[in-house]
């Protein structure tokens, strides 16, 4: 365990329990999405914490599926979950469903009516809304509060039994109306709901609520240290509520800031309506901060594990800037990615001194911060492309790139001279005739210094491919920060741009969800729907190399 994550005040948590011989010294953690979306940045926040902490004390993690709200859950987002969980690099001890808890959870209810601590109650939801009472006015009883154990006993089996409407009656806790904690005031614990579950199918037609099932499923797993963010701190003393009364296994809640980050929104339930709008392709859009968006993207797992880290664990929410992550990625991607040649913006460039027709190889570097990755072969002949920026007819001194009349490197390759440019009927420059000294293929001229240095792709050889120039989504820093504005209105336009490049033919055969660096332009993968080996290639753009936003001014 390192000394600077044992800095937080979770881990010192757990390390005091750890020293103290609390649960004889045992660790068991667990992570508990609701299956009704995927996994986004903010949950990774969690998953490497509550993994991390289960890792770092010897102790296990469970995977536990709290699907107990069938009208939004499915197995396609449970199947996504377990997919970015072990895509992150963790693996859970045991995979739980809250629904493998039903009849217990059950039976502990009917158990809490016959203590005379739970009622079944037949208010309509606005009802039980005005009867709550509010933050400054204490809440009211419900006329039918009062029932018999025995009268509640009989409907709450009546209710499981199908005899009622949906809506018609719930069950709830009886606590305390005048409670200061509005979670307290007589929480319901089910509710009547026809709908078919993804998993168990029509077997119940009553389910629990959220802030009855957690705490239980908790204790029924052993769990040490339940790990929660921020929100739920409110919901604690009901949780601690239910295990005290149901006298069973004292799982701890404790919570912590929530993952928030600049240019994004992290509510499942904007993101789905980014995806139902059709604002973004999907879940796995590479625009969204989606696990599964960001892996299309070609972050790597380990960058967003490093950013969490960065990020820190704390007990008061803030807003960790993108840039962050942003420096997490292209710190990861730097030391690991292959580099490849690629013109995004193609000028075409014919060196007039070259014998026609022939073509050569020179040595390039597949990646300077990994002597041992070596280097590989790239065609050159007489006739290549360059990036338009890379060129000007007439430049200041602080342009170092090709300009007429002027020298340049041609990366891995000879120095070349911009003689002379062909014209479009516009008046745009459509090629430009240089001269190469044909000594200067891995040598310095003695008689001169050349300082720009620009890439290119030999013309005959490059590998037409489809390039995907991904950005924030967003224009400003908080989008969902301003109540009267919906946060679609700050959708950034420009956030997809796709152009057809020019690459290197090594790219040609580049697998699925290959990462790479272009060089001098930027970090990019093969997209793993579309891209096709040797047929299609298709490149999305991960990160740039610097950041551009700070040079707009965010």
């Amino acid at each position: 365990m390192s000394e600077e994550k044992a800095q937080d005040f979770i881990r010192q948590m757990v390390a005091a329990d750890v020293a103290a011989g609390k649960h004889d010294g045992r660790v068991q953690t667990r992570f508990p999405p609701e299956p009704n979306g995927y996994l986004q940045l903010g949950h990774a926040k969690a998953i490497c914490l509550s993994f991390g902490i289960a890792q770092e004390f010897g102790g296990k993690c469970n995977l536990r599926f709290d699907d107990t709200n069938p009208e939004k859950e499915s197995e396609e987002f449970v199947n996504s979950m377990r997919e970015d969980i072990n895509w992150l690099g963790f693996q859970w001890d045991k995979e739980c469903f809250a629904s493998d808890y039903f009849e217990q959870l059950f039976d502990w209810a009917c158990a809490l009516i016959e203590k005379g601590l739970a009622y079944v109650d037949d208010l309509t939801p606005d009802q039980m809304r005005e009867y709550r009472g509010t933050l400054t006015e204490v809440g009211k009883n419900s006329p039918f509060r009062d029932r018999s154990a025995e009268e509640n006993l009989d409907l709450f089996k009546r209710m499981r039994a199908g005899e009622f409407a949906d809506g018609e009656k719930v069950l709830r806790a009886k606590i305390d109306m005048t409670h200061p904690n509005l979670n307290m005031r007589d929480p319901v614990m089910y509710r009547i709901k026809r709908m078919h579950h993804h998993r168990i199918g029509d077997a119940w037609c009553i389910y629990p609520s959220y802030d009855y099932t957690h705490g239980q499923s908790d204790s029924i797993e052993g769990v040490t240290h339940s790990l929660c963010s921020l929100e739920f701190e409110d919901h604690r003393p009901l949780y601690d509520w239910f295990i005290e009364k149901l006298e069973i296994f004292p799982s701890k809640q404790t919570e912590f800031a929530r993952m928030n980050v600049t240019y994004l929104v992290m509510s499942k339930r904007k993101l789905r309506e980014l995806v139902e709008e059709g604002h973004v392709s999907g879940w796995d859009d590479p625009r969204m901060p989606t696990l599964s968006g960001m892996r299309r993207r070609g972050v790597p797992a380990e960058a967003i594990r490093a950013f969490c880290e960065l990020a820190g664990v704390t007990k008061f929410n803030a807003t960790s800037d993108i840039a962050l992550l942003e420096h997490a990625m292209r710190d990861h991607l730097n030391r690991t990615s292959q580099r490849r040649m690629a013109v995004l913006n193609p000028l075409e460039l014919v060196i007039t001194n070259w014998p026609e027709g022939k073509t050569i190889e020179v040595d390039a570097v597949n990646n300077p911060e990994d002597e041992s990755t070596g280097t590989r072969k790239v065609p050159f002949s007489g006739r290549l492309y360059i990036e338009q920026e890379d060129f000007r007819e007439e430049a200041n001194k602080k342009f170092f790139r090709l300009k007429k009349g002027k020298e340049v490197r041609l990366r891995y390759a000879y120095i070349i001279r911009a003689d002379e440019v062909e014209k479009d009927a516009d008046g745009n420059v459509i090629k430009v005739l240089c001269t190469a000294d044909l000594d200067t293929l891995g040598a310095q001229p003695t008689d001169r210094k050349v300082k720009g240095v620009i890439h290119w792709v030999s013309a005959e050889h490059a590998v037409k491919s489809e390039v995907r120039l991904f950005d924030r989504l967003f224009t400003v820093e908080k989008p969902d920060a301003d109540k009267d504005r919906s946060f679609t209105e700050f959708l950034n336009r420009d956030s997809l741009q796709t152009t057809t490049a020019y690459v290197e033919p090594a790219l040609a055969s580049a697998a699925s969800g290959e990462r790479v660096q272009f060089e001098r332009t930027g970090y990019f993968v093969t997209d793993s729907k579309d891209h096709i080996a040797g047929e299609k290639p298709v490149f999305n753009r991960t990160v740039t190399l610097k950041d551009s936003w700070a040079k707009k001014g965010g």
